[in-house]
This record gives structure tokens, C-alpha cells and sequence, in this order.
């Protein structure tokens, strides 16, 4: 079986490699054809072609169409036999978040690749974007951490003691979709004015730290591709803070405790990331704490208080 895809990242790592990763358990994957830098990703295949420079949002070109499963939300059909019409209210709550796992097995990242370390001590990876959401305007998007967030999980962290790896994508590091595009094309980058240290960026604010390293760093410092350096410094974490989306799911392949922010998306839907039968709870022996806070509307207090609970 041949597999071919450029979709959003998302829905590639939740879709189409696992699918692969079946097909690799049962010998029948012979190769896949992918986008720029995701070769790591598909480590169990002997033929991956790095094909394509971007990724596009619409799914029958991505190759979607062709998996098990081509819708990441549900697929109520190959799960309990009904189309998502057909369900009772009840019914369509508990399939929120659920695929049809028969050909579906998410590969061990975190074994294959946590074999090198570059950090001595319990570090939590910070996971964030800021991204033109759906083609919108940047100042409707939910899905990132501003300045201040940034300032109170960086001092929570490090006075409990943790090293802080902040990764934040500038969208020139792998192969990037419509709405990362549109972002990268208008020169959007992540600054506020901060009390004391005047118009400040995220990276900016990392190196005012000397607990925080910014994922960035360590690529100029190690001779490993982007992705698969970020693979090798998940695998090794102590947990996680992320927003909800790709760079959340990725997250979830750990097997470590992951507070995630979800202000927006399908994922506000009841039980879609609580479900004992949700994807997310199955890439890994994971511990999701996701907070659910509607368009944001306790400005990341719901947030903060989380990360506390948890680490």
C-alpha cells in the first residue's frame, strides 16, 4: 500500500500515520510520499518521499479521502455503524473525538527517540503558534499564549524548579499550509509593550530567563533536522502546556501529563478530548488536563491555575 498525503499537519499525524503505521505491523506499507522534513515521522518506512513544500486545507487534495478514517472529529460511521446524522444527541457526544481504530495504531516516538538528551533535568516544553486563524484577521485568533501568559507559566515553571523548552514555530522550519502561509506572507510575529521591558517578542522574553530555552537554540547547536529534534526533546519531557491543534496532538505521542488550552475549535465539544474512546487518549499512555475556557474568556487565569494543579 502506497500512502500519499499533504494535509495540515493535524490531520496527518492523527489520520494518516497511524493508518501507516498499521499497514507497517501487517507488511503491507510499501512507501509513503509526504511533505518536506517529515521523514522522522514515518521512521518504520523504508521508502519516504518528500514531496511536497506545503500542505493545503482541502482535504480531497491532501489525500484525506483515501485513509480509514478522513475526518479528524469523529467518524461515527466506522465506529458504530451510523452516520453522525442518524445519532441521538447522547449518541453523538460519545462520538466526539472517536475514529474507527481497526487499521490504527500510533507508532512509540517516544521510545524510538528518547535515546539522546540534551537537558539534565526535568524541563517542561511550552508549545505555542500564532497563526492567521481560517483566513481570518491575526486579531481573531485564539489558539496562542500572548506576552503576559507567557511571563506568568514561565515564572510558575521555574519556581518549582523546571527548565522551560518554549517552542514557537516562525513557519520557515517544515513544509506549512494556507493559513501559516498567509501569516508568514504578512510578517505577523508575536510582540506586546511589557511593564519595564518596553515592546517585547516571545523569543525575546525567553532570553530574559536563564531557565528558559527556546527550541530554536538547540537546533543551531545540534545536527539533527528540525523535526526530528523536536521528537527527541518531547520524548524526554517532563509534561507539557500547549494550546489545542496540531502542536497540542503532537504532544499527546509522549506518554506524559499535558495541560491543554482550548479556547476555540471542535475540541470544545462535550467529551470530545475526555472520551475514554478519543484519539488523543489513545497515541500514547498520556495525562491530558485539558482546559476548556471559551474564546478565552478567563484571559488564561483558567489556564494558570491548571498548570499549578499539575506540576
Amino acid at each position: 500500500m502506497k500512502i500519499q498525503i499533504n494535509s495540515e499537519f493535524a490531520h496527518e499525524l492523527v489520520l494518516a500515520i497511524p493508518y501507516a503505521y498499521w499497514l507497517h505491523t501487517q507488511g503491507q506499507l510499501e512507501s509513503v510520499t509526504t511533505c518536506k522534513g517529515m521523514a522522522p515521522f514515518y521512521y518504520f518506512c523504508d521508502q519516504v518521499y518528500e514531496k511536497y513544500d506545503t500542505r493545503t486545507l482541502d482535504n480531497k487534495m491532501a489525500g484525506l479521502n483515501k485513509l480509514p478514517n478522513n475526518w479528524i472529529h469523529h467518524n461515527a460511521l466506522g465506529a458504530i455503524g451510523k452516520h453522525h446524522h442518524e445519532l441521538t444527541p447522547e449518541e453523538q457526544v460519545n462520538v466526539n473525538g472517536v475514529l474507527d481504530y481497526r487499521q490504527w495504531i500510533p507508532p512509540d516516538y517516544k521510545n524510538r527517540y528518547n535515546n539522546v538528551k540534551f537537558i539534565d533535568r526535568p524541563y517542561i516544553v511550552v508549545n505555542n503558534n500564532f497563526n492567521i486563524e481560517s483566513g481570518n484577521h491575526i486579531s481573531k485568533s485564539l489558539r496562542y499564549f500572548d506576552i503576559k501568559a507567557l511571563y506568568d507559566i514561565f515564572n510558575i515553571l521555574t519556581d518549582k524548579g523546571y527548565i522551560i523548552v518554549y517552542k514557537r514555530p516562525d513557519n520557515t522550519e517544515f513544509a506549512i499550509d494556507e493559513n501559516e502561509q498567509l501569516t508568514l506572507h504578512q510578517g505577523l510575529s508575536l510582540t506586546a509593550n511589557a511593564v519595564q521591558l518596553g515592546e517585547i517578542s516571545d523569543y525575546d522574553l525567553c532570553d530574559h530567563y536563564t531557565n528558559v530555552i527556546k527550541l530554536q537554540d538547540l537546533f543551531s547547536k545540534h545536527d539533527y533536522e528540525y523535526n526530528e529534534l523536536q521528537l527527541r526533546i518531547n520524548s524526554n519531557a517532563s509534561g507539557f502546556i500547549t494550546p489545542n491543534g496540531g502542536g497540542g496532538i503532537l504532544c499527546g505521542y509522549f506518554s506524559a501529563p499535558i495541560v491543554m488550552h482550548v479556547p476555540t475549535g471542535k475540541e470544545l465539544r462535550t467529551n470530545y478530548l475526555t472520551n475514554k474512546n478519543s484519539y488523543f487518549g489513545k497515541l500514547s499512555n498520556n495525562s491530558l488536563y485539558p482546559v476548556i475556557d471559551p474564546d478565552n474568556q478567563s484571559n488564561y487565569k483558567k489556564l494558570l491555575n491548571k498548570i499549578k494543579e499539575v506540576f
